[in-house]
Parts: structure tokens; sequence; C-alpha cells
């Protein structure tokens, strides 16, 4: 049998990572929608009051509020949780992997695989546990797990990882049914946090994709019942929740086509932010769309092209097959076909950026291990760096809107909620300054003004004994 030990050691490693790198952002302040999502919402405060608001949309993320609620109800008792929730999908994702790279491998694909094959050990866990590191700690999961709002995808990613799991034991075992239920339940809990889960099938279909042949058949068997839950869940959601009014408001917003074409563009600037940090955007706002050219004619190309490569990989190269198409199928719910109000956010990496992160552990895989053990090293220290300085920008309310602005100096919204947070730290002139400039660059918002009268009357802040604290004014979002 594999030494399971080794690989316990990298995932309680992995987990340390995470603890260590967003330890230092505990502390920072609640931002943007946390205030309306999070704080503010009576539905949330309390286990009752959540349970008298269901059904409701993406309930287990609100439920896990409501815990957080229950258990003081302050910010670090809410990044508390967000920073053992991405322990835990971290460790899961070199769970996944580490499957992934078992059924990849040339060896595991012939007759003479045997899985104590010291170069198969060896590669299959450094491709693993790149991936795993890059999930871990790269500064663009920052939105996903600073940003409390963002809660949703980290849920989300924990159902679906535990139901990719669960069905690869149950395409696997002579008694599927006990992990077929753990598949549903798993699936369930994903789609409660986040409707994008909806894609895990194709998750599944993947893994059944990159399978030795004798696998497959049960594999698809086993697609039968989660395909079932998503459609169910869909209709459920379509007459029941929201989603019906929330799709008629997507195909307002853009037409499909139109989206997928803007998206040409915003998944390219997905793609630079992997590797240039300071790109990384809270809020890049209401993105403007570019008439079709030259250049969204390549960038559509480009992506057709990965697409079709992603599949006629899958039998000769299934490794590098599974990192191309892990990749579009966890961006395709928020970059494809239906409208978003922003074009793009850095936390639609969540899950999607285990694809590049596998890419880059089987060029790894193949170094000597000095020249690995250094490269890892330097990684691992370049990524939690820049994690822990991207974290700084949520320390304050100021400190998130000022990024957001040095990035785009004319956004209105950015510009009246800094005016907000500049109040709330007793700093009328600054404040007035921000809204003035919201005013300049976003006449047709009547936000600024109102709160620059506000202030001007001295009706936006008081003064308590502590310090100074809206009265009134109106958050952008």
């Amino acid at each position: 049998m594999p030494n399971y030990r080794v690989d316990f050691a990298i995932a309680a490693a992995l987990a340390v990572a995470v603890i260590a790198t967003w330890a230092p952002a505990l502390g920072a302040s609640f931002q943007f929608d946390d205030w309306a999502v999070i704080v503010d919402d009576p539905r949330v405060k309390s286990f009752q009051a959540w349970w008298a608001s269901m059904p409701g949309m993406r309930a287990l993320t609100k439920a896990s509020w409501a815990l957080d609620h229950t258990l003081g109800g302050d910010v670090e008792t809410f990044r508390r949780t967000s920073l053992v929730l991405h322990a835990a999908n971290t460790v899961l994702v070199f769970l996944v992997l580490r499957l992934v790279a078992v059924g990849t491998s040339p060896q595991r694909r012939s007759a003479h695989f045997s899985a104590l094959d010291p170069s198969f050990l060896r590669g299959s866990r450094v491709a693993a546990a790149t991936g795993a590191l890059v999930f871990a700690l790269h500064p663009v999961q920052t939105e996903s797990v600073t940003y409390l709002s963002a809660r949703s995808g980290q849920v989300a990613a924990l159902g679906t990882l535990l139901s990719l799991l669960a069905w690869k034991q149950q395409s696997m075992s002579p008694r599927p049914m006990l992990p077929g239920l753990l598949v549903l339940l798993a699936l369930g809990a994903a789609l409660a946090g986040k409707e994008t889960a909806a894609v895990a099938p194709l998750g599944m279909a993947l893994l059944a994709a990159t399978a030795p042949g004798p696998w497959r058949t049960a594999h698809l068997r086993a697609l039968v019942a989660p395909v079932l839950l998503v459609v169910f869940a869909v209709g459920f959601g379509l007459l029941f929740l929201p989603y019906a009014h929330l799709l008629r408001t997507s195909l307002e917003v853009r037409a499909p086509l139109d989206n997928l074409l803007a998206q040409v563009g915003a998944l390219g600037e997905l793609g630079l932010k992997l590797v240039f940090w300071h790109r990384l955007h809270a809020d890049p706002g209401e993105q403007a769309l570019t008439a079709f050219g030259l250049g969204t004619a390549v960038g559509l190309a480009v992506l057709c092209t990965g697409v079709l490569a992603g599949l006629a990989l899958l039998r000769r190269h299934p490794a590098v097959a599974f990192g191309i198409l892990w990749t579009y199928i966890w961006l395709a719910p928020t970059n494809s076909l239906l409208a978003r109000l922003d074009l793009y956010n850095d936390r639609q990496w969540y899950l999607a950026i285990v694809g590049p992160g596998w890419l880059l552990g089987l060029l790894l895989a193949r170094l000597p291990n000095l020249a690995l053990g250094c490269i890892i090293s330097t990684l691992t220290a370049a990524l939690a760096a820049g994690t822990v300085m991207r974290n700084q920008v949520y320390e304050t309310e100021i400190t998130f809107w000022n990024d957001v602005l040095a990035k785009s100096p004319r956004h209105a919204r950015a510009a009246n909620n800094l005016g907000i947070a500049y109040a709330r730290a007793c700093e009328p002139e600054a404040a007035a300054a921000a809204f003035k400039l919201a005013i300049d660059v976003g006449p047709e918002r009547y936000a600024p003004a109102v709160n620059l009268a506000l202030l001007e009357r001295g009706e936006l802040v008081a003064l308590p004994v502590h310090c100074r604290l809206p009265l009134g004014g109106h958050r952008l979002r």
C-alpha cells in the first residue's frame, strides 16, 4: 500500500500554511456588501431568524453567517470561520488531485502499473501538492477568503470537493449506495452554498474522462443521480426562489452572445491577475463593453482553441487535459453566457485556479530534488508574502476604497463609499473631497450629492464620546 503518512504530512503542512498566511488579516474590518448582507441583515442574526427566512437563496452560506453571529458576531469570528473553510478546502483539493494523479499517470493506465513505483509516487505528490499550494496561498484568493460576503464560494467549494471525492469512491465501490448518498448530500450542500456548484457534474465527468478505461462505465452510471439533483435544484430555484427574476435581469443586462464576447476580455484580465498581482481589484465596477473587433476575435479563437486542445488531449495526455478543462468548467458559470453587473471579479478564480496550479505541478514534477525544493520554497514564500500584502487592503474601509480608486480613479461608487468611510473615521474634510469626486465622475448618481449635503449641514456625522459616527448616508452597491 502507498505510504499515506506522507500525504497526511503534506495535507497538514498545507493547512498550517493557510492559517499562518491568513491569520494576520483576522482583525480586518467588514467591507462593502458585508454591511448589508451580514452585519445589518436580520435574517442571519440567529438560527431562528435564518430558519424563518427559508426557503431562500444560498441557504447554507447564510446559515454559516448565523452561526458566526451566534458565536459572537465580531469580525474576527467571521474571519476565523472563513479561514477554517479555506484550510479545509485546501486539504480537499490536495486529496482530489491525488486521485487525479493516480488516474492519469501513464503507469496507472497500463497493465504494468504499480502504486509502489517511487518515480510515480514522487511525481503524483509533487503535482497534487503544487496544485493545492497555489490554491491555498495565491493572492487572488484573498477576495474569496478575506472578503466575507464572498464566502458563498468557499461553502460551495467545500460541498463540491466532498461530492467529487464521494463520487469517485462510489464509482469504484462494489457497494455504491452509501457513497452515492454522500454524493447527493455534499452536492446539495454545495448548491445551497452557491448556485455555481451546478457545474459539479461536469467536474465528475472530467474525472471519468481522465480515468483508466475499465472504470469509465461505472463512472458514467454514477453521474445520473448528481445530474438529476442539479436539474431538480434548477427547477426548484426558478419556481420557488428569486432565480427567475435574476435570470430576467441577467438577460436585460446583456444578451448571452454579447456577454460571451465581453467575457473574452474579462477572461484575459483574470488570467493576467494570476501573474501580475498588482492588477488584483476589489471592485472592478461596471466595466465598459468594447465592440467586436480583431482583438476580440483573436481572444475568442484562443479560448476555443484551449477547449479543443483540452478535449483532444484527454486520451493521450489526460493529466494536461484535466488542468485545462478544469479551469474552463469552474469559470463557465460566471464568465460565459449569463451576464452579471460586473464582468469579472477576483473571486471567480477560487476553484478554477486549481487547474493552473495542477499544470504548474506537472512541470515541477520533472525537476530533480534539489531544484524542486528550491522552487517550491521560493514559490511558497512569494505566494504567502503576496497574500499578506494583499490582505492589508482589507484592514479598514479607507484602505479598501483607496485601493479601488488607485486602480479606477473614475469609479463613482468607490469614491462615494470612501467618503462614508472617512466620515465614519471622523475625517470630514477627506469625506467631502471623496463625495465631490464621486459627483464629478458620476453626476447621474444621487447618493454622493445627498451625502455631501448632509455632511455640510452637520447631519451626516455626530460626535459621541469616543468618535463621530454616521447618522445617515447612502452607500452605493
